[in-house]
């Protein structure tokens, strides 16, 4: 029996092979034995702290899914993070009112230990962006908009905190291993 490549299969291998041979490696890659590694782990064991108003419960619900929090870790961190959404008009129409407005949410976050001391590990900021539509004659719509946009936005963010986290752990990792 013989197998046959196409030349686009064969190019499809070449980025895959270089980035192993450079020694990329997946940010979640578990150890060795299979069990999860260093940037699991350390995930799930932070907690995070109550985020003020609905836009912070979005995020904290966000959060805390990608984190593992229910992975029954002990807790090693308190992350404490400040999120706002703000609002500007863009599609400006001849009444001089908005038909379209870009929100953005900005998150600054900050990990600490929970020691007595409770020393600070690490901070860092993100942010995130979306639009909507604005419905002069429907409220309930405008208002259903509003919170899909933000539950959007709460979910940029915390995928980007996440990841600040993670990659945090795997340099912690990498420089005591």
């Amino acid at each position: 029996m013989t197998i046959r490549f196409s030349r686009r299969h064969l190019l499809s291998l070449i980025p895959g092979s270089a980035l192993a041979g450079c020694g990329f490696q997946p940010v979640y890659m578990p150890t060795a034995t299979g069990k999860p590694g260093p940037a699991e782990r350390e995930l799930a064991a932070i907690d995070v702290g109550v985020i003020a108003d609905r836009p912070g419960q979005l995020l904290r619900q966000a959060l805390q899914q990608r984190l593992g929090n229910d992975a029954g870790e002990r807790r090693k961190y308190d992350l404490k993070v400040a999120f706002w959404v703000s609002g500007e008009g863009i599609g400006i129409g001849p009444d001089n009112l908005a038909s379209r407005v870009r929100l953005v949410g900005h998150a600054n976050w900050t990990l600490s230990a929970l020691d007595t001391a409770r020393t600070p590990l690490a901070n860092g900021s993100t942010r995130a962006s979306d639009g909507v539509n604005v419905f002069t004659a429907q409220y309930f719509a405008q208002d259903m908009a509003n919170e899909a946009a933000t539950r959007r936005i709460a979910t940029a963010v915390a995928d980007q905190v996440a990841l600040q986290l993670a990659l945090h752990f795997r340099k912690q990792a990498e420089g005591s291993g």
